[in-house]
């Protein structure tokens, strides 16, 4: 985005008059990634914003615009009580000590009883009952939780802190799992977001020369954009075979499945990853039963050593859901996020999971000796024997760049809020919340669709955190065959976007930029009110109105 020399302010794009070169404009934008692209939309819907004095829509991107309060109020009570726990050991005007273990349960009932009406304090005792029914000793745990909101200590071990890893491995178990994988068979690490997670495991998967340079992955498309954008870097350079979700039903809709003739792709044992967004992302739809089934066969008879990565951040929005991880243990890595589901996308809240038997782990045992004994000496000074380093283990070295392994980790207060949300999610009150988001998500995609004109899809296993809209086939419904002809003849997909940011003031995000289908784009029904799916969807129609009227103008009709 072009910056103003004057005050450094972004500078809003101005789009050339003639056809010819505002088409080639937008054609340069194709391969930009999505959400650099959004900035110049925001840019124009800002221009927009300005003249009109109507509120820019921003649907491009899945920050939601609700919190989970009772875990955030449960953190803040948790801090109070740490505070008490500090001056208690030591106190000398501002100066206070380290929490002490001793008697921590006895006085920290003490501390319920006189603040029982304060907020969070409820929420916090339910969470401390959800972890004891999960087998976690009260006190260890409560100290565990009181010494890392102070953040008074490294994170130890610097992986995960052992009562937030037994926390978060029942918390995947049973929502994101089904209940398929048992906690105890999950080693985890704890990273700032998904983000940071996807960036460890495609450095340590090189690293190890598990994926060296120049290998061949697979990726579950339409997909979050940086999962095909990161592979192209020089670094890593791997080639990259698409599995496309081409499924359409009896009426031909689509059903955002992979069909068989796709997934074969994985058949071929040169494939050595493969890296999936579940539920998808844009479409939001998970795996149904068929296409799940066919993947574990391919898996375990075609290529038993592939390694799988899923991310799962949408999972709990979908019921039933169920990841790969439960399906097919040894191969799959997941990555998983808090930010969708509790909206704390600020506090960068992420894990890593593998199962402690896995592919992963064999692969490095099999590699060829000339490449055990280099990567024995990248890891020489965590270990005395560096080839019995797990791979989980490696990725925690490779994120601080092995020489710092002694400082890694998320920082414990970030560690306890994850906790605490993990926790909250596993109470009545955490399942009614969770009800209560996925209520939101529908409810804005029923008024979208309403006001497109359009039956809302039915799609088995929806997330309905993001849609993606078919642009020829809302074209077709409308205008006919002849003008998604002429539509497509005549201008690029982007058009409509730069189209309704600098009209509308409304920004979106191009399906192309997900590999999905470029006449098609993503909406978040996460991050607007309810009322805006009205405005979006009138606007958008609006638009391919407009381009209508320009088409019959072409044909001499009034």
């Amino acid at each position: 985005m072009a910056v103003d020399q004057a005050n450094g302010e972004p500078k809003a794009l101005r789009l050339p008059e003639d056809a010819a070169s505002r088409r080639a404009l937008e054609r340069s934008y194709e391969a930009e990634s999505p959400f650099e692209l959004r900035n110049e939309l925001l840019a124009l819907a800002g221009r927009h914003e300005e003249k009109r004095a109507r509120a820019m829509l921003d649907a491009g991107r899945g920050n939601p615009n609700w919190i989970a309060a009772a875990p955030r109020d449960a953190f803040w009570c948790l801090g109070q009580f740490a505070m008490e726990e500090a001056r208690r050991v030591w106190q000398e005007g501002d100066l206070a000590g380290m929490p002490h273990p001793d008697g921590i349960g006895r006085r920290f009932d003490d501390f319920a009883r006189r603040h029982v009406d304060a907020p969070g304090c409820q929420v916090l005792l339910e969470c401390l009952d959800a972890a004891v029914q999960r087998g976690l000793d009260r006190d260890a745990f409560l100290f565990e939780l009181v010494d890392g909101v102070t953040g008074d200590n490294y994170p130890t071990p610097d992986r995960i802190l052992p009562g937030v890893e037994r926390v978060l491995a029942h918390y995947l178990s049973e929502e994101i799992c089904g209940g398929r994988v048992h906690p105890g068979e999950w080693q985890l690490f704890a990273t700032e977001g998904a983000t940071a997670a996807m960036c460890y495991v495609f450095d340590s998967l090189a690293a190890n020369e598990l994926v060296p340079p120049g290998a061949k992955i697979a990726v579950m498309v339409p997909i979050f954009p940086p999962y095909v954008e990161i592979p192209a870097l020089d670094r890593y350079r791997f080639q990259v075979v698409e599995i496309r979700a081409t499924g359409r039903n009896a009426s031909g809709e689509p059903t955002w499945q992979y069909p068989p003739e796709e997934l074969r792709k994985l058949a071929d044992p040169s494939v050595r990853a493969l890296f999936l967004v579940h539920p998808s992302n844009p479409p939001s739809v998970a795996l149904c039963q068929t296409t799940r089934e066919t993947l574990v066969d391919l898996v375990r008879r075609h290529n038993p050593e592939l390694l799988i990565i899923t991310d799962d951040v949408y999972g709990t929005f979908v019921e039933g859901f169920r990841s790969l991880a439960a399906d097919l243990p040894e191969n799959t890595l997941l990555v998983y996020s808090l930010s969708k589901h509790f909206g704390v996308t600020g506090w960068r809240l992420g894990v890593v999971a593998l199962c402690r038997q896995n592919a992963f782990d064999k692969r490095l045992q099999r590699l060829p000796a000339e490449a055990r004994t280099r990567l024995g000496a990248r890891y020489r000074i965590l270990s005395r024997e560096p080839e019995k380093l797990p791979f989980i283990d490696r990725m925690v070295a490779d994120s601080r760049q092995v020489a710092l392994n002694h400082t890694a980790g998320l920082s414990t207060p970030q560690q306890v809020q994850m906790a605490l949300f993990a926790l909250y999610a596993l109470t009545d009150r955490g399942r009614r919340y969770k009800a209560q988001v996925r209520a939101i998500c529908h409810r804005r995609m029923a008024r979208l669709y309403h006001a497109l004109g359009l039956e809302m899809p039915r799609l088995p296993l929806w997330a309905e955190y993001y849609t993606e809209i078919d642009l020829t086939a809302l074209a077709r419904a409308r205008h006919g065959d002849a003008f998604v002809e002429y539509l497509q003849a005549q201008y690029e997909p982007v058009d409509i976007l730069f189209r309704l940011a600098e009209a509308s003031g409304i920004v979106l995000l191009n399906g192309g930029g997900f590999h999905a289908p470029p006449w098609s784009v993503r909406v978040s029904l996460a991050n607007l009110p309810d009322d805006a799916y009205d405005t979006l969807g009138r606007e958008l129609v609006s638009a391919l109105d407009a381009y209508a009227k320009e088409w019959r103008l072409t044909r001499g009709e009034a």
